[in-house]
């Protein structure tokens, strides 16, 4: 229930002009309460007076919109446009402000979560791609003003680089002169840069204070691109790596090694555990075929997520994944595209008890499980009494075999999240899977609801209307991707370019 200061300031909020003129005579800790009344309501113009005027000496956004006694309700999850561009034009305005020293200290954007649906009433979202272009500029256009030296401001953001801000990201990062505002880099994303880019932006990045590197999609690395990240640029504080498809594999250049050795695995691996705070590891899609031990093997600290989706595990990298000290810590597991049941069913259900009292999410994506394997499936999730999330979409299952896995998902206590396949019922006899876009679309959409429905029924009989389920057949919403992808479909049509310009010179030097 929201404090009689809370509503009180919400009131004059709701009347901007009056709000503004009224700022003089508001005492100094009222400031958060008047900021998340000016976010809820969306007034960007008091926003930005707000922070113009900010008395005190840290501004830190996720604090200011979580909720609180006071106020209980959580804004986090509103990336809203017009109030983000409000905190950075007012954080520009509080350094070009004159008339003293400022209090400000340190400005804290990040902790705000990208959301599929806007609660805003604008409905219009600054996702974190658009958020760091905003700030990069506007550390540049404030390192072109002719300030008076002053203790700069310490910003904290997470960012996202694309070789749409490039530039400008490496501007603000790298200033010739004074900046009045600093950033400093705890979450990184980067796409659709090349290697070269990656190493430079990340060196101005502050790798020292770097908490979370995400390098997905359109950054084509090699084993060796990897290991010289890894090596010359360092990450002390890291405790969260995504590397991007097939980062693994050997550079062009390189020759096969004696005896199967693979230096620069061990040397990736040696660098991975030098950094003691590396709990989350996802390196989907490579190719690591017997080389779980020597990857994971080193490491100083358990994981408590882990991402091998589609890294073609053999008996040996799942048997030291079954007695490792990992599985014992793990929270977050995803080991799609393997036929868990039909190559590994001991080793696999061994893996789970093991990890029992901590997993919260699983994925098992197009692993192959059939009806035949579902009691074994049942029986090895029965001790996952910590589980939130399952997700095994692409699997080749019957209704009559969902509907038995599902009245044994109603003994998971804190199970709330189930993403379950189309049941091959719908589909036309003789589907082969795992399938392809089209394939996956094409079913009967009537039979599915129906299906469906019969599963919802089933939780609801047993009490567990918390459990909510659904198919998402391309994937969950990545508000990433979606916020550029006319920017990386472009970059794939150049790639794909080049790629057909070197196939037209390789067969003209043949000829």
């Amino acid at each position: 229930m929201r404090s009689l200061r809370s509503i009180s300031a919400e009131t004059l909020v709701s009347h901007p002009q009056v709000a503004q003129q009224s700022l003089d005579g508001v005492a100094h800790n009222l400031y958060p309460l008047l900021f998340k009344a000016s976010y809820l309501l969306e007034q960007a113009e008091v926003i930005r007076v707000l922070l113009e005027r900010w008395p005190l000496e840290e501004f830190r956004l996720s604090a200011l919109l979580g909720p609180c006694s006071e106020h209980p309700e959580d804004l986090r999850d509103r990336t809203c446009r017009a109030c983000l561009e409000a905190c950075v034009q007012g954080l520009a305005d509080h350094v070009l402000r004159a008339g003293g020293p400022q209090r400000l200290r340190v400005a804290d954007l990040t902790g705000v979560r990208d959301v599929q649906v806007q609660q805003c009433p604008c409905g219009r979202a600054l996702g974190r791609w658009g958020r760091t272009e905003l700030l990069a500029r506007t550390c540049c256009q404030l390192q072109a003003e002719s300030l008076v030296a002053q203790r700069p401001i310490r910003v904290l953001a997470d960012l996202f680089v694309t070789e749409g801000n490039f530039e400008v990201v490496v501007q603000a990062l790298g200033p010739a002169g004074p900046a009045p505002l600093r950033v400093h880099c705890l979450s990184f994303r980067a796409d659709s840069l090349s290697p070269s880019q990656l190493l430079q932006v990340l060196c101005l990045a502050g790798p020292g204070e770097l908490r979370r590197l995400e390098v997905v999609h359109n950054v084509r690395l090699h084993a060796g691109h990897v290991q010289q990240l890894l090596a010359q640029v360092g990450f002390p504080q890291l405790a969260s790596l995504t590397l991007p498809a097939r980062a693994f594999d050997a550079p062009p250049t390189s020759t096969p090694a004696s005896h199967g050795e693979d230096p620069l695995l061990t040397s990736i691996a040696w660098e991975l555990s030098q950094m003691s705070q590396l709990t989350e590891l996802s390196v989907a899609f490579s190719t690591l075929t017997g080389k779980i031990p020597e990857l994971l093997g080193p490491l100083r600290t358990p994981l408590r997520t882990l991402d091998l989706a589609n890294c073609s595990l053999n008996h040996a990298d799942m048997a030291f994944l079954a007695d490792c000290s990992h599985t014992t810590h793990l929270e977050v597991l995803d080991l799609s595209g393997h036929s868990l049941f039909r190559l590994f069913p001991s080793t696999f259900f061994r893996l789970l008890s093991r990890a029992a009292q901590t997993l919260r999410v699983l994925t098992m994506e197009e692993c192959g499980i059939e009806d035949r394997h579902v009691d074994m499936l049942v029986l090895a999730l029965s001790p996952c009494h910590e589980l939130c999330e399952l997700r095994f979409l692409g699997n080749p299952l019957s209704a009559r075999a969902l509907r038995r896995l599902f009245v044994a998902l109603c003994e998971l206590p804190k199970l709330r999240c189930v993403e379950f396949p189309v049941p091959k019922d719908c589909y036309p006899e003789g589907t082969a899977y795992p399938q392809d876009e089209l394939a996956m679309s094409r079913f009967d959409q009537q039979k599915y609801e129906v299906i469906a429905e019969d599963l919802r029924a089933v939780l609801l009989r047993a009490g567990r209307c918390d459990v909510q389920v659904c198919t998402p057949l391309f994937g969950s919403f990545d508000p990433d991707i979606q916020e550029t992808s006319n920017e990386l479909g472009a970059f794939l049509l150049r790639a794909f370019k080049a790629a057909l310009e070197n196939f037209s010179r390789a067969l003209e030097q043949m000829e």
